[in-house]
């Protein structure tokens, strides 16, 4: 007996709404995928990455986990990246987090929630880096967002640290790093300033972000 009939109903309507649209659609998208774009963004339900930016399938390659965090030991998130750069020759790596993350918020209030603390630890070292811009801050939400802003912008910086981009830029393939973030209550994304094209605007914003600590 088929389970969850009501998405299989809808995605039989999705299906047929898209082909009566544009007719042949998913004989192309099957051929092969051409994404000038990776998405690297949180899990929140609340964020769906193409529709976000009004892309159809195909159009954007996407890795999501718990607060968009990238580390240079989570071989998931490695290997997208370098399948996206390698293989599928993106363009475009945007990081993108949303205000409100509950991973950031965890992770600020130092609450328990079990296994996921571990992961949750890369943000709670953005936290503690930057403790003299955040410890001013009195409005708790306004604070958890500013973290939010850190955490995708430090993500960001990870991206380019990895030996996935930087071989890209060595070997001239073009290639630029995107901090932005989601705010899910008016559904408009912000460019938070951080892009970078090549190793010498890396080491600038990388310097950038490390003075942020001291304001």
């Amino acid at each position: 007996m088929r389970t969850l009939p009501h998405l299989f109903n809808k995605n039989r309507d999705w299906a047929e709404h898209v082909e009566d649209n544009m007719p042949g659609f998913f004989n192309a998208l099957a051929e092969q995928q051409h994404p000038e774009y990776l998405w690297i963004g949180c899990s929140d339900s609340r964020v769906p990455a193409n529709e976000i930016v009004g892309l159809l399938p195909g159009e954007l390659f996407v890795h999501r986990n718990v607060a968009n965090v990238v580390v240079h030991t989570d071989i998931n998130c490695l290997s997208v990246i370098q399948y996206a750069v390698d293989i599928l020759k993106i363009k475009h790596i945007i990081v993108c987090g949303h205000y409100g993350c509950g991973g950031v918020r965890a992770a600020i209030d130092n609450q328990s929630h079990g296994l996921i603390d571990n992961w949750l630890r890369h943000i709670q070292e953005i936290r503690r880096s930057h403790h003299k811009q955040l410890s001013p801050i009195c409005q708790h939400e306004h604070k958890v967002d500013r973290l939010c802003e850190l955490n995708v912008m430090r993500q960001a910086l990870n991206v380019g640290q990895t030996t996935i981009v930087q071989d890209a830029w060595r070997r001239a393939q073009p290639l630029e790093v995107h901090a932005w973030i989601y705010g899910i209550s008016d559904g408009l994304i912000k460019d938070l300033g951080l892009t970078f094209a090549n190793a010498d605007e890396l080491q600038r914003q990388e310097a950038a972000f490390a003075a942020l600590q001291l304001s």
